[in-house]
């Protein structure tokens, strides 16, 4: 008895490692220094590629627009890994500069929005993600555009899609 005990014990602590070894993040699975084609062999193609100024590429794989992250993978001009993160998150989000960045900007540092919507009383494009808050939170980011691509003003919000009051509104 205590045999079979100490077999489904030894066989079930490996098949719980392996179920967790499989759901790493996409993040987690690429180390720097990788080259792209392994990149791309671990996560497959990506859905989003962007010229750095460096010389660079960044690779995006986003799961918008019901999802909400986007893993990017950021290659020095040789093709090499420099860094790895995912991008939608408000510690990225911050990092946009008012009056500074363009829309290319947002482009480049979060990849294509899930949504984009045109408000004409203040002449702004918006550009919307979804993102998780503290790891709880379902939220939506926006960024707002002038008629010239310039970013004016960003805000965050609940998403409406995850509150039951909300969703017959929209």
């Amino acid at each position: 008895m205590k045999r079979r005990f100490a077999f489904a014990m030894t066989h079930g602590a490996c098949a719980v490692a392996l179920a967790l070894a499989g759901c790493a993040q996409p993040e987690q699975r690429v180390q720097p220094g990788m080259d792209q084609q392994a990149i791309i062999a671990k996560l497959g193609p990506p859905k989003e590629t962007y010229d750095l100024p460096n010389g660079g590429k960044r690779l995006m794989w986003p799961t918008q627009p019901m999802g909400s992250t986007t893993t990017a993978v950021d290659l020095d001009a040789s093709g090499n890994t420099v860094s790895v993160r995912q991008v939608l998150q408000e510690n990225e989000f911050y990092r946009a500069e008012i009056n500074k960045w363009t829309r290319n900007d947002v482009l480049v540092a979060f990849g294509r929005p899930f949504e984009t919507a045109y408000f004409k009383r203040m002449d702004r494009e918006v550009w919307s993600y979804r993102y998780i808050e503290n790891n709880i939170d379902h939220m939506l980011f926006h960024f707002y555009f002038d008629a010239q691509g310039v970013l004016r003003q960003t805000q965050k919000q609940p998403d409406p899609k995850y509150d039951p009051s909300q969703r017959n509104v929209l």
